[in-house]
């Protein structure tokens, strides 16, 4: 199976060799891997053009976009750029700059979608290091496919109309695959080491995008109180509860556009009430 990788990345030198390096060694290579260097100002862009000149099936473009902070609308957009120079594929990755993967990664993920036809989208787990162990990053449930370590079949990927731009992005695709028929599997002995923790730097404002993300999938105001206090107990701290609903509550004054369609959104509330029920019991 032909895959490609888009990696966007913003001032990652500190961890893009680590990445790349576990890349490189993968026992199934992808046929490419496009690095999106968007406006870095570190040595990223050096670093991205070495490996580049050294493996053929990798590749460096360069995209300049506003110097602002645009939680998850950033990531998409050097997604989809980089998507746009990309070969033709039979499965899509979307990575990170600050992950380093097992050797196995792409063998089991090809394995997978081989084995299974209405497999749409495929991850292993992302763990981060604690007093010198590598535990799991929870602030999501096991079996979903975290935005580090994205790799979608074509057809899924087409089917749900690509990424949404913004906040949110990382959970409405899965939701969509769903709603489409697909199947999503996370392997639970696959072990991606997550360099930077999730939530590293994390201001207000993002918090706030999460509550927007809630009313842009069409959760519903119950469901996002029940999604924001999940958040607020995962963080510790009952102040993000408060931001997420006051973003909610925001993008609903303002009509902000929605991710979803109408009858997605009746698949989606009904799906998320269907898995707090099934943990009630």
């Amino acid at each position: 199976m032909q895959i490609s990788i888009v990696i966007p990345a913003h001032n990652e030198a500190n961890y893009l060799k680590i990445c790349l390096n576990s890349f490189v060694a993968q026992t199934y290579q992808p046929n490419e891997l496009v690095i999106v260097d968007d406006n870095s100002t570190d040595g990223t862009a050096m670093i991205a053009s070495e490996y580049a000149s050294q493996h053929s099936w990798i590749k460096v473009v360069q995209r300049k976009s506003r110097d602002v902070h645009e939680p998850g609308r950033k990531v998409v957009d050097s997604f989809n750029y980089g998507l746009q120079h990309a070969a033709k594929f039979h499965l899509i990755g979307k990575f990170d700059a600050d992950i380093e993967l097992p050797k196995n990664y792409l063998e089991t993920m090809v394995n997978h979608f081989q084995s299974n036809w209405k497999l749409g989208m495929c991850s292993g787990l992302l763990f981060t290091e604690k007093n010198d162990d590598w535990i799991y990053e929870n602030i999501a449930n096991q079996d979903h496919i975290r935005g580090p370590i994205k790799l979608y079949h074509k057809a899924c990927f087409n089917k749900i109309g690509g990424l949404r731009p913004g906040v949110g992005w990382d959970t409405v695709d899965v939701l969509l695959a769903k709603y489409h028929g697909f199947e999503t599997v996370t392997v639970k002995g696959l072990i991606v080491k997550h360099l930077r923790p999730t939530g590293h730097g994390y201001s207000n404002r993002n918090y706030q995008a999460k509550g927007q993300a809630l009313y842009r999938m069409r959760y519903g105001i119950v469901l996002a109180k029940l999604a924001a206090l999940k958040m607020a107990f995962q963080n510790r701290s009952p102040k993000l509860y408060v931001l997420a609903i006051f973003g909610y509550l925001k993008a609903t004054l303002r009509n902000t556009p929605r991710f979803v369609s109408k009858d997605e959104g009746v698949y989606i509330r009904k799906y998320r009430w269907k898995g707090i029920f099934k943990k009630a019991k």
